[in-house]
Order: structure tokens, then C-alpha cells, then sequence
């Protein structure tokens, strides 16, 4: 008997753990290589983790909707069992859990969800923390003492992501500082807390009772997971960073021209339609080069400066949602590069394959709400971020144009561009000279340009 341990899968560079969705196999089960074990989730998107070897499924460690650290045993598979079937490896099952499954692992199945004060791991400082949350607690200044308090949902009440984003958020609008005050009172920092615990006690009450107070022909609807990691992205967002936003329009005549005229052969020569989107991302780019500030980020009193420029672009999924898979390292793509990676990221977003890695390493990122008919809109930071650039929908209109023969009035493509970046870093002057350096970039946009 060869007993293989199937781990959590490291899905990219910086995502330490993941949620389970759903299991294909349960204990018994006989499962070829590579065949799909189970359904995880990370931050934004789905996998699915095949099995490593061939055999019996003997045991299964976590339940669906457990988050789970990268590296950690999830399942065990009886590789001596290949090939035998379920009705003989169901019998192999009671054994193998006996010997192998050393008495720490009922530890990670046994926690139940409710257990959501942790009290005494808080008083007596040994609680586990993740390297992810150890991160984010960095990030947003918050110390070990504080750390402690924060109610855990994981289990043995480990503070899990979603729980530190979540107190974060509270912790921006001064709501739920409550909850943590209360298991901290015997420690010295429960006096300084202490005027912050008053006034959150009624807000999330209100917040429960809002569900009851509807009436009415409504309907209510649960948001899926998709949607409530979005909303914890967003108020966290708008909680960390003062945003600012300006505006300015472009004429993109001549990209509409050179596009409309060039379309054709361009696919026919190099096999990929060309958009409008890898044309802004090159001007983009290329007055990144001009404006590192805007590629960095925060870490406490220190400004990070990208050496790499990474664009995210806002892709729709099927569900409806929105995500932002990343083209990295734009600047050394020339026009043709740029269109294989924003075509080959929109459509894995449209079938659901986009990989872990795809949405990582963000630097600076796009959005194009001119898709959905908006004209221009005021985009919120993607977090570490500095700044978000929207570009809305492009329309003909009457311009007053300068010639040497004097003013006229011609009908132009015009496009609105609104910056909103975090005003602790980059200020009004700053925000707006980069997003006059787009517009004129865009403006210059050759349209005798070879495809």
C-alpha cells in the first residue's frame, strides 16, 4: 500500500491559500492521473486540481468552503489501489485512515464554522497567521496586539483573508471595531479602543435589520462568492486610498481611420482581430515610461516604484461579473504582442480559463466602461495600486479644429479619460499631467502607420 498525499497547489506567486468549492471524489472513490479531485477557489478565480496519481481516494481532509493554505495535505490517495475500482477500495478506506492519518489531522476537519470568538488564542498570543495575513496586516499598519483581536472564521479560529479584509473595511468606516474591543478588554490597549467601540455597535444591527424592513413585489438575492470578494475589494479600496479623479478628451480620429482601414489586413496577416484596447494600451505605456510614479505603490512610508509595467484590463466573465487579468510586461510588446495578449485574456475570461497567474502582478490597470455606452466614469483604485485609468465610449461630434487658415468646425471621434488615483502619493498635478500625456499620445496616433 502506497499512500500519496494530495496538496494544495500553489496557483500563483502571491497567493498563500484558497477556498474548496465542491469535491468530485469522496473517500472510496477510485481516481485516474490527472483526473479532477476537486474545485478550488482564489481571490477571483476557479481551478480545478487534478489528482497526482492513480488509486483511491482514502480520506479528505477539509470540507467545501474551508480556506486552505497552499502546500497543505487536503486528500490522500492508495496508489496500490489503481485500477481495482470502488467496491474494492472502499474496504481499504478504514485501514488507511488508521495508519497513516497521524491524530493532528482530525484537527483541520473537526473546527465548525461557528466557532468565531477566539478569546483565548487572542489572550494567550499563539494564534497561527498566515504569511498572506501577516501581509495585509503589514500593509495596513495593524500590529500583532490588534491582530489578536480580530474574531477568526478558519479554523481553530484562525484569522483567515477574508476575515482581515472584512475587519479592515469595518475598521474604515468605524463600524464593527466592536466585536474586536470586546475579547481585548483585559489587555492595556482596550482603553485606547475604547471610545471606538460605542459608536459601531448600532451600525451593523441596522445593517441586519435592513433585510426585514423590505416590503413590497422584491426580490432578494444572495450575493454569489464572486460578488462579495468585489464588494470587500471595493470598500477596502475606497478605505485605504483618498481618491481623486480628472478628466480630460481625446481625438482619436485617427485611430478610428487608421483601425477602420487597416482591420481587415491586419487579421489576415498576423490571425488576430485588432481592437482599439492593445492601440490605448501602447499610448498608455508609453507615458508610464514618462510618469513612473503612477506604476508604484504603498508600503507604509515607503513609495514602490515598478520597474515593470504590468496593465490590467477589466474583462467581463459570463456570470456578469468583472475581472482583471494582467498583460505583463506591456512595455516590451510592440502593437501585435499587445492584441494576442488582450485577445487571448478576453477570451479565457469569457470561457471561464483564465489561471491563477493570469490575475497576478497587477501594476496599473484599464478599464473601458465605453463598452457598456458610458461616456466616462469615475474607476476605483485596484488595490496596491495608484491609479485607474477609464476610458468611455467613443462619439462623433462637432470640434472647433485650428488650421493654418484659420478655425473650423469638423466632425471628430472623440473619447472621454478620467484618472482616479490615490492622492497620498500622486497628486493634481501629477494625475493630471500623465492624463493630458495620454490624450496627446492618442492624439499623435500616426494614421499612415504600416499594419
Amino acid at each position: 500500500m502506497a499512500i500519496v498525499d494530495l496538496v494544495m497547489p500553489k496557483m500563483g506567486e502571491s497567493i498563500m491559500e484558497a477556498t474548496v468549492l465542491k469535491w468530485h471524489k469522496k473517500p472510496g472513490d477510485s481516481v485516474k492521473m490527472d483526473e479532477t479531485v476537486l474545485e478550488i477557489a482564489t481571490d477571483k478565480v476557479d481551478s480545478e486540481v487534478p489528482s497526482t496519481a492513480a488509486g483511491t481516494i482514502t480520506e479528505i481532509l477539509f470540507q467545501e468552503n474551508d480556506v486552505v493554505p497552499v502546500g497543505t495535505v487536503i486528500a490522500r490517495i492508495d496508489s496500490a489501489g489503481a485500477g481495482t475500482g470502488t467496491a474494492t477500495a472502499t474496504p481499504a478506506s478504514a485501514p488507511v485512515q488508521a495508519a497513516p492519518a497521524p491524530a493532528p489531522q482530525p484537527a483541520p476537519v473537526a473546527p465548525p464554522q461557528p466557532q468565531q470568538q477566539p478569546v483565548a488564542p487572542a489572550a494567550g498570543g499563539n494564534r497561527f497567521y498566515s504569511p498572506l495575513v501577516l501581509n495585509i496586516a503589514g500593509k495596513e499598519g495593524i500590529g500583532m496586539a490588534e491582530l489578536e483581536t480580530i474574531p477568526g472564521t478558519g479554523n481553530e479560529g484562525r484569522v483567515t483573508k477574508k476575515d482581515i479584509l472584512q475587519y479592515i473595511a469595518d475598521r474604515g468606516t468605524g463600524a464593527p471595531a466592536a466585536a474586536p474591543v470586546a475579547p481585548a478588554a483585559p489587555q492595556a490597549q482596550a482603553q485606547a479602543q475604547a471610545p471606538a467601540a460605542t459608536q459601531p455597535a448600532q451600525q451593523p444591527a441596522a445593517a441586519q435589520s435592513t433585510p426585514a424592513a423590505v416590503s413590497g413585489n422584491v426580490e432578494i438575492v444572495e450575493m454569489d462568492r464572486m460578488r462579495k470578494l468585489i464588494a470587500d475589494h471595493m470598500v477596502r479600496s475606497k478605505a485605504t486610498s483618498p481618491h481623486v479623479t480628472s478628466f480630460t478628451e481625446a481625438d482619436v480620429t485617427n485611430i478610428v481611420r487608421w483601425r477602420e482601414k487597416n482591420k481587415k489586413a491586419f487579421e489576415n496577416t498576423y490571425g488576430e482581430k485588432i481592437t482599439f484596447t492593445p492601440i490605448f494600451f501602447e499610448a498608455i505605456v508609453n507615458c508610464i515610461r514618462k510618469y513612473p510614479m503612477i506604476n508604484s505603490s504603498i508600503d507604509g512610508n515607503n513609495i514602490i516604484i515598478k520597474k515593470d509595467i504590468n496593465i490590467g484590463m477589466a474583462a467581463a466573465l459570463p456570470s456578469g461579473n468583472l475581472i482583471v487579468p494582467v498583460i505583463k510586461n506591456a512595455d516590451t510588446k510592440n502593437l501585435l504582442g499587445l492584441t494576442k495578449d488582450v485577445n487571448g485574456l478576453a477570451n479565457a475570461a469569457r470561457s471561464n480559463k483564465l489561471k491563477a497567474d493570469d490575475t497576478q502582478g497587477g501594476t496599473f490597470t484599464v478599464t473601458n466602461v465605453g463598452t457598456f455606452g458610458s461616456l466616462m466614469g469615475t474607476p476605483i483604485i485596484n488595490q496596491p495600486q495608484v491609479a485607474i485609468l477609464a476610458v468611455g465610449a467613443i462619439k462623433k461630434r462637432p470640434m472647433v479644429i485650428e488650421t493654418p487658415d484659420g478655425d473650423v468646425i469638423a466632425i471628430r471621434h472623440m473619447m472621454y479619460l478620467s484618472l482616479s488615483y490615490d492622492h497620498r502619493i500622486v497628486d493634481g498635478s501629477l494625475g493630471a499631467s500623465f492624463l493630458t500625456a495620454v490624450a496627446n499620445e492618442l492624439e499623435a496616433f500616426d494614421p499612415n502607420r504600416p499594419v
